[in-house]
């Protein structure tokens, strides 16, 4: 015969696990204050929050307008959960994966200057590709905010004796990811 305390010592894990499910799949998770034109479409919730830490890369070329110039190649980010971990990586494409290979692609639709001028931009970008099983598998939508750092470089010139170097620009940054509202 089981006694209330085992039952309830026993059952007070899963109770704790069951009530912190809402907010571990975006439930209940408070959009962050950015401007309209980066805003995420209503009816999406957020469904993780992740700091990224890492480098913009930047090759040398000649742009369109025939001069050269420092052009974004990738970047090559770690991206933490909010106690410090590890959960996955940033990289070309614009590409996100987390965990056992849920990773989501995307395309920019929206920038607005940083409020640090020595920032890159902050971002709205819409999913264009998914792959694998998890929490990036239902995204549409993604923000990059609170950037750190990630300029190319103004030091460095990029010129014909320069053409294809590339260079290294540490940046810190917050991302979120949206994916339709589940009810």
């Amino acid at each position: 015969m089981l006694n209330f305390c085992s039952v309830t010592t026993t059952l007070l894990p899963i109770m704790l696990l069951i009530a912190t499910l809402p907010a571990a799949f975006g439930q209940n998770l408070a959009r962050p204050d950015v401007p309209e034109q980066i805003a995420a479409p209503s009816g999406l919730e957020i469904v993780l929050i992740a700091h990224a830490s890492g480098s913009q890369i930047y090759s040398c070329r000649v742009s369109t307008d025939g001069k050269y110039a420092w052009v974004l190649k990738a970047p090559e980010a770690d991206l933490y959960d909010q106690q410090g971990a590890i959960i996955g990586h940033h990289t070309a494409g614009p590409t996100w994966r987390v965990g056992q290979g849920s990773e989501v692609t995307g395309k920019v639709t929206a920038k607005v200057n940083s409020p640090d001028p020595n920032s890159v931009p902050w971002l709205l970008v819409t999913a264009t590709g998914h792959s694998g099983d998890g929490v990036l598998s239902r995204v549409t939508a993604i923000q990059r905010i609170n950037t750190k750092g990630g300029q190319p470089p103004a030091a460095t010139a990029c010129n014909a004796n320069q053409q294809n170097l590339e260079i290294k620009s540490t940046y810190t940054a917050d991302y979120y990811f949206y994916a339709p509202a589940v009810r």
